[in-house]
């Protein structure tokens, strides 16, 4: 009999996720492993060598690692609702003149329903993953909060996590450094794993290029989308670009249009097939609208908060106002931020703990 119970755990065969796994059964738990097999990589038509958290080489470094340590590991295939749900939203979202997140989409509506699913048919109370963020309780509600280590920090991509799925999560190298993990993998005799190097690309674009992975999704593309114009503000013709999906808001390279000072992408209009460019100033914008709101710490908005908004990953965060209106949060940020990309994720915090989030809306 385990001492603190039965947890299942998602392992990728990283060193993030089998540590995780690591940690929880020296702590007492009875782990039971679970590899997600979300997509094909022959099917992405990218020249790049298979790699990533849906190899076989990731599957059996999970598998691996079970076995070393005595539990039980299961592969679980989701190809089918991973690919209808993640990959459509992807493609439909550039399509729109947006910028998607799958990861966060996948976090929200595919890892987790699929691990508690999981977990209630193999009797764990508890699932863990192995991502650097923590789980607290603020007034009776369960929050996401930040890593300790402020470089790997997850937390921003988990905003979109309901109570039912906190109640029942765990975090555990949350409370630790990279550096931490990579030792502790070393002094358990994985010295391969402490070595392994991450991964940061999209799980169904292997090689990367995204462009070249839309290109091959929807039949047409190009001749949907080429022929389009630059131009400024005021409207005026800049030159032609390469297709309005292949491009984000404050991309400055690759435009491959000579101009006698930087632009950068200001705004993406896909009705006229248009991409608007600007100098840096013209990045800057106080007013945000998101939609499809997610809260943790709170169970609503009523009237105005003041907070901070991240706009993307790595974003360090701007002081901010918030407020509810027409089913979406109007965000007010007390100084100009540059970037806004709509369809990325707006995430408000308080201090270290994610009051909620939703997505970049285009104004």
């Amino acid at each position: 009999m385990s001492k603190h119970g039965k947890i299942l755990v998602a392992m990728s065969g990283g060193i993030d996720s089998s540590v995780t796994a690591m940690l929880l059964h020296d702590e007492g738990y009875e782990v039971v492993g679970l590899t997600m097999k979300t997509w094909d990589y022959q099917n992405s038509g990218g020249s790049k060598k298979e790699t990533g958290c849906c190899s076989l080489d990731s599957i059996n470094d999970a598998r691996n690692m079970a076995v070393e340590k005595g539990f039980h590991h299961f592969i679980l295939d989701i190809r089918e609702e991973f690919g209808d749900y993640i990959i459509d939203n992807f493609v439909d979202e550039y399509i729109a003149g947006r910028t998607p997140n799958p990861c966060i989409l996948c976090n929200t509506h595919i890892k987790w329903d699929a691990l508690l699913k999981r977990a209630d048919q193999l009797d764990c109370e508890f699932i863990a993953t192995g991502h650097y963020a923590q789980v607290k309780q603020v007034n009776n509600r369960y929050v996401v909060h930040k890593g300790v280590d402020e470089k790997k920090d997850q937390s921003y991509v988990l905003w979109g996590l309901s109570q039912e799925c906190l109640a029942r999560t765990k975090f555990p190298i949350g409370s630790f450094t990279k550096s931490d993990i990579r030792q502790m993998a070393y002094d358990q005799g994985f010295e391969e794993l402490a070595k392994k190097p991450e991964s940061y690309e999209i799980c169904f674009i292997p090689d990367n290029d995204y462009r070249g992975f839309l290109k091959r999704r929807v039949n047409g593309l190009e001749e949907k989308v080429n022929g389009g114009d630059f131009v400024n503000k005021n409207g005026d013709i800049l030159g032609k670009h390469e297709g309005y999906p292949f491009y984000t808001i404050g991309q400055r390279k690759g435009l491959k249009v000579a101009f006698g000072e930087p632009m950068y992408v200001t705004k993406i209009v896909p009705e006229s097939n248009t991409v608007v460019l600007g100098v840096k100033e013209d990045l800057d914008r106080q007013l945000m609208t998101v939609r499809n709101p997610n809260f943790q710490s709170i169970i609503g908005l009523d009237g105005e908060l003041e907070c901070t908004t991240k706009i993307r990953y790595k974003d360090r965060g701007t002081p901010s106002t918030i407020l509810m209106k027409d089913g979406k949060v109007e965000v007010e940020f007390h100084s100009p931020v540059q970037g806004i990309a709509p369809g990325q994720s707006a995430v408000f915090y308080d201090g270290d703990n994610v009051i909620g989030g939703g997505f970049i809306a285009r104004n």
